[in-house]
């Protein structure tokens, strides 16, 4: 039996594994519009560029063996615009990529390889949970746990998850320790199906309500963005990543600066009044202050009242946490103050400076925050911010009140601060504090009331702070970018190369 023999068994193995889960699978996904696994990886890297590892992978189960072209994950390696990454995409036409020994093992390969060569690693979710005859039994418990690392999060490398379908099982864990998730509409996680919790619980689950991108969008905060298509999804994983670094050894990519970029601050001053209580968009402030058309926000649904997002300064990556007052006034509440905490660990973990634009009346209490840990929160937030180590640079717009003033980069929880000649600092709103001190309310004695009112703004304004070096300067809100851009020149010469301690690199994911 000669070489040719052997080559051809090879190419009809081969042929087999690319088949997937047959025509008649592949066939009903293309009928309902949905991508196939190998389909998403031809949208998501570049063109020729996947090496994949672990093609010939079948379930170790002699009866499965035939049913299991890849195992129902396929794991390798590609490029996204040129930049190396690892990635495992499910594929569901086998065996729903139902968790196994030995696609577990394909994972586990790819995950380490990502971090040890400094990769990124994109898991595209879709998959039905633990194959049961794996799991079955003394000995399936054996198989658990025998790799450690499995669930460990350092931060070494960025991971991210795009939920394509029905993702339960390790669809599921990933997302939940991934820096970034994206859902398409359609998809759902949860820990088990709608079906076997159904069984669990004796009741009827919906899918959707179980855990569809509504709820995990503007309730539970785990998704960041949610799309209508593969397509899409997949542009938002590209998009994200082109943020960050490979690896949190360098520092995030510097991009062309589009043209008109220094231009979009012009008219600022018709966007923010001057009045802390009126309201505006903060999205509005934030996309003049950035390089042209590259916001890229996160968790838009999640704790509105304060906006995180990526976006670029002269070319370098920035992440900017800002108060939104279209939002409660932007009063912080319990999903704000987490969605803070998660930021400013990703901007820390991954060597990205942090920009704080302040325009807040300070934390919304009552009985439902207080409930729900609202302290607990606002210390998680302190703590993280207290082992920040990239530059931290804060400008005051309108109000900053109370314990939120500390939350916000106040103090010494900045590297440097500014304020717009309009800003108001103090323990609370003055009508407020006129109240607690005076006992006065405006119905009953209006000019009183407005006498003290105006005494407590004056050792509001930003003149005094400035006066104090508290505030290093007090800028015309038409200059904030090219403030910020001379700090991020200056900050980013440090020998460091503008590559943080990573403090926060083992802070959980989801808590």
């Amino acid at each position: 039996m000669g070489h040719d023999t052997y080559i051809e068994e090879l190419r009809q193995r081969r042929e087999k594994a690319y088949g997937m889960g047959g025509e008649d699978r592949l066939a009903k996904r293309r009928a309902q519009g949905v991508l196939n696994a190998r389909e998403r990886l031809d949208v998501l890297l570049d063109p020729d560029s996947f090496f994949e590892s672990g093609l010939l992978a079948t379930s170790f189960r002699p009866e499965a063996r035939d049913k299991t072209p890849a195992d129902g994950k396929i794991a390798g390696f590609g490029a996204i615009d040129g930049r190396p990454v690892a990635v495992v995409s499910n594929d569901f036409t086998v065996m729903g990529a139902s968790s196994s020994v030995v696609n577990g093992k394909k994972i586990k390969h790819v995950r380490q390889v990502a971090n040890d060569s400094g990769m990124p690693l994109v898991m595209l979710g879709e998959s039905a949970g633990a194959r049961m005859p794996d799991r079955m039994g003394a000995a399936g418990r054996a198989i658990l746990g025998q790799d450690p690392l499995e669930y460990l999060r350092d931060r070494r490398t960025p991971w991210v998850s795009a939920l394509l379908g029905s993702c339960y099982g390790s669809s599921t864990w990933y997302a939940c320790l991934s820096d970034f998730v994206v859902m398409r509409k359609g998809a759902t996680m949860a820990v088990a199906s709608s079906r076997v919790t159904e069984l669990a619980i004796k009741q009827a689950v919906d899918a959707e309500e179980l855990g569809g991108w509504k709820l995990h969008t503007a309730t539970t905060g785990i998704v960041d963005v949610a799309v209508d298509s593969d397509e899409e999804a997949l542009d938002a994983v590209k998009r994200f990543l082109a943020y960050l670094p490979s690896h949190n050894g360098e520092a995030p990519p510097v991009a062309p600066v589009p043209a008109g970029s220094d231009d979009a601050m012009a008219d600022i001053l018709d966007v923010v009044p001057d009045s802390r209580t009126q309201t505006y968009d903060s999205r509005d402030v934030i996309r003049r202050l950035l390089d042209r058309d590259s916001l890229f926000e996160l968790k838009p649904r999640f704790g509105k009242s304060m906006v995180t997002c990526l976006g670029r300064v002269a070319g370098k990556t920035v992440g900017v946490l800002a108060n939104n007052p279209k939002f409660k006034g932007g009063a912080i509440d319990v999903d704000a103050c987490a969605k803070a905490t998660s930021f400013l660990v990703l901007c820390d973990s991954f060597n990205i400076p942090i920009v704080f634009l302040v325009d807040q009346p300070g934390f919304l209490i009552g009985l439902d925050g207080e409930k729900r840990g609202a302290p607990g929160r606002i210390m998680n937030w302190m703590n993280a911010l207290s082992q920040v180590t990239v530059p931290r640079f804060v400008v005051t717009l309108r109000k900053n009140y109370g314990q939120a003033y500390l939350n916000m980069g106040g103090g010494r929880n900045s590297d440097e601060a500014a304020a717009w000649p309009c800003a108001d600092y103090g323990f609370m709103d003055p009508g407020t504090a006129v109240n607690v001190l005076y006992g006065l309310r405006y119905e009953d004695t209006p000019e009183e009331f407005k006498r003290r009112v105006d005494e407590i703004n004056q050792d509001n304004a930003p003149w005094a702070l400035a006066g104090l070096y508290e505030a290093k300067d007090v800028i015309d809100p038409r200059d904030t970018r090219t403030y910020l851009s001379r700090l991020l020149e200056i900050y980013t010469r440090k020998p460091s190369r503008g590559v943080g301690a990573h403090r926060l690199s083992n802070w959980p994911t989801s808590y």
